[in-house]
Parts: structure tokens; sequence; C-alpha cells
């Protein structure tokens, strides 16, 4: 068994990583190609100089025209209006200790990581108009300690052109016990913390992180008025293999340790090779298969492997065992599946019949195995613990509901336990 290249990840003459976030439901990058801040993932190095911002004065003002006084002094400001004749703004002064970097729709310049949202698994599309977007212009900010253990701390909301936060009457706010604000925003930034990720990752309880950083339990619907309950003990820094879900998109954060444990695109690609070593065959037309390079794993090519997800069973394209429109329509409806429903000619299972994609983000995979088993629907291969962990993590879909979806596009999982195990038949000769 192959091991990883760490050599690949080794940068001492650069800057301290911190880490970097990767957003799930892309093969390796955007289906239009990764382009200045939007892009999909982003790595999080130590600036040159600290942009960190810390609080320091609260103001109750109760004039609309002082708190636009406040705000206008160019210093960063967190505002939180209680009434029409009442405002406490928090003043952020600068904090020499740590780097801010703030991520959302916006691609005004304060935003360092744009982020649009995912189209549940149709890999081709980019048209993100059709409906509107449920993640915030600028929706949250990771800020880095500059020294050692480079802790990585989440925060809901981000600051604006004018340097600001603004939550508005409507929006949900308090005052805490020791007097300070801390407030949602609309529909919340949430998030997962695993335990063990990725050795013997077992998944946490989703929270809802505060604009001050402090974690709750989740409102009863995402954008609902009242909060949850504090969850005692528990803290906004991020670690290995956590989530945070933007309602719209969700990011994987991976420390700059664990990526260096992580396998790289050349292991990827060496297990490619080594799979197709084996000249798998199609038992039907007793072709050889091979899957195709990385960079051209997104479009369909004549030895791609297919497979019936049902069964498991690898076979080239054919039109074999195609079922008679009238049995597949009623199979379908009793199933709820859509389309490529096929009977497998070795054993005869029904089931999807789709092409099989090699997963390409190496920051999603568990471990370095062999790719031997196939996310279902989708067709995405990795390794079975990695099939295992994502199949057994909810994710934040909708406004209240979770389920799993395949990492490298987004498409929800079905069935138990949403995934299959690849057989592969040999050469004959």
């Amino acid at each position: 068994m192959l091991s990883p290249n760490q050599d690949e990840h080794a940068r001492s003459k650069d800057p301290v990583k911190y880490g970097e976030l990767v957003i799930l439901g892309y093969n390796g990058s955007l289906p239009g190609g990764d382009k200045g801040r939007k892009r999909s993932r982003f790595a999080l190095y130590r600036r040159a100089k600290a942009n960190g911002v810390k609080p320091s004065t609260v103001h109750i003002l109760s004039n609309p025209q002082d708190s636009k006084a406040v705000n206008s002094r160019g210093q960063h400001s967190i505002s939180f209006t209680l009434s029409r004749n009442q405002t406490v703004v928090v003043e952020y002064c600068h904090d020499n200790d740590t780097d801010m970097f703030q991520i959302g729709r916006s691609t005004e310049s304060p935003i360092d990581f744009v982020v649009t949202d995912t189209p549940g698994g149709s890999k081709e599309s980019e048209d993100s108009s059709v409906a509107p977007s449920t993640i915030s212009r600028f929706a949250c900010r990771v800020v880095c300690e500059r020294n050692p253990p480079y802790t990585a701390r989440i925060y809901a909301a981000g600051f604006d052109s004018s340097k600001n936060i603004f939550l508005g009457e409507k929006a949900t706010k308090w005052k805490n016990a020791d007097g300070q604000m801390d407030g949602l925003t609309t529909n919340g930034v949430l998030v997962m913390h695993p335990q063990g990720f990725p050795e013997e990752s077992k998944q946490g309880m989703w929270r809802e992180i505060s604009v001050c950083g402090d974690v709750y339990t989740l409102r009863e619907t995402r954008s609902g008025p009242i909060r949850g309950q504090l969850a005692q003990g528990e803290s906004s820094a991020l670690q290995d293999g956590s989530l945070v879900d933007l309602c719209g998109a969700t990011l994987l954060w991976r420390t700059a340790e664990g990526l260096l444990k992580a396998p790289t695109l050349r292991h990827l690609d060496a297990l490619r090779l080594e799979l197709n070593a084996a000249r798998p065959q199609c038992p039907v037309g007793l072709s050889t298969l091979a899957f195709p390079s990385l960079p051209r794993s997104h479009s369909l090519e004549e030895r791609q492997p297919w497979a019936y997800l049902a069964c498991g069973h690898v076979h080239g394209r054919h039109d074999w065992g195609q079922r008679p429109e009238r049995t597949r329509d009623r199979e379908e409806g009793a199933s709820g599946g859509t389309g490529g429903r096929r009977e497998c000619p070795l054993c005869r299972t029904v089931g999807p019949y789709v092409p099989l994609w090699l997963g390409c983000e190496p920051a999603f995979y568990m471990d370095a195995g062999a790719p031997t088993h196939a996310f279902v629907p989708c067709g995405h291969v990795c390794s079975e613990r990695t099939a295992r962990y994502w199949a057994e993590t909810p994710l934040p879909h909708g406004t209240h509901a979770f389920r799993p979806a395949c990492p490298f596009c987004s498409a929800p999982l079905s069935g138990s336990p949403g995934f299959t195990r690849l057989i592969f038949q040999g050469p004959i000769d």
C-alpha cells in the first residue's frame, strides 16, 4: 500500500499555514475553474501584518445620528439595534496577535473567500440565479492566532466595506450575563466538530455560532427568532475535520497538520494507475476499462467504468438489461428513483446504472486506502473509510432537515448504507 507523499506538503520557507477551508460538493475545483477569491478551497496563511480586531469601547446611543457618527470613525464596529431609540455599538480595536479572514457571498474587498450556493448534486450547473441565495453576503469570519498553537476560531457575520456589522431590530440578539451584547445572523452559521478525525472519526452535534463566537444549540428552524441554549464548555475553535454550514454551502476545515497526513493528488493518481494496471474488464463487452486521468475526470470517456450500484458489479457502458418503459416507471414509482435503473447481467439485480468518477479532492479522504467503494446514487469512488464516514455524517439541508450527501458533488445519498462495494472483473487471459 502506498503512503501519502508528505514531501508535497513541505513548505518550510513559506509563511505559517493555519489550514484550509474546502467547500463540499466540488470534486477538486469549481465547474468553471478556480478564479481569484472564488474557488473550491481556500488556504489561510499568516499575514505579513496582523489584521485581527478585538472588542474595545461600548456605546449606548439613543440618537440614530450618534450611531452614524460612531460607525464612520473608520474603526470596526458591531451595531445592535434594540429599538428605534436605542442602539448599542461595540467598537473594535486592532489586535496584533490575530489574523482575520472573512467568508461570504459578496465579492467586495473585505471578503477573502467568496462562497456561492452549492448546487445539490448537479455537478455541471453553475446557474445559481434560479433561486435567491441563502448565503449571507458577509457570512462569517475566522480569526487565527498568529502564535502557536495557531488556534482558529469562527464567528458568525463578517464586517462589511464600512467595517461594520449591523444587527437590526428584527435580528435575534440579547445581552449576556456579563452585560455584553451578542446575536445571531438571519440563517445562522452552524458548526460540527467531529471527535478523533480522521483516524477514529465520530460525528459531533451540530451547533450554532453567535456573532461573538459563543456556541448554542440549534434554533427550532434555521431562521427562527428564538436562540437555542448556551452549549456549556463547547468552543468555537475549529479542529481538523470541523464542518461549517452557511445555509447554502458547507465548508470543511483541515488544519495544516491534518493536511500533512492526508493523501495528495499525486497519491490519488497513483491509486488510479494501480487500479487501471489490473486491467479490469467489462463482463459483457470484454473491453478493458480505465479511469481517466484526474484533470479529465469530469467528462465521460469511452473506457469509463460504469457500475450497477445495487450490487456493485462494474461494467463498461452498454445497452444490455434496459427495462421495458412500463416496468421501469412502476419500479421507479415504488422506489422513488429517477431513471437510470437497469438489470445487472451478472446477478439480475435491478438498480441504478451510472458512470464511476474518482473522488479528486484529497481533503475529503479519511485515509489513503484504495478506491473500492462508490456513493449511491452519484457513483463517486473513494476508499471504504471515506465512504462510510460521509454516509454517516448528516449535513444541513433546507430550514431544519439533515441528510448525508456525497462530499464530491453534494448529491443526497440514497438507501442504506448510502454506498456500495465495487466488484471488478479481472482480465480473462
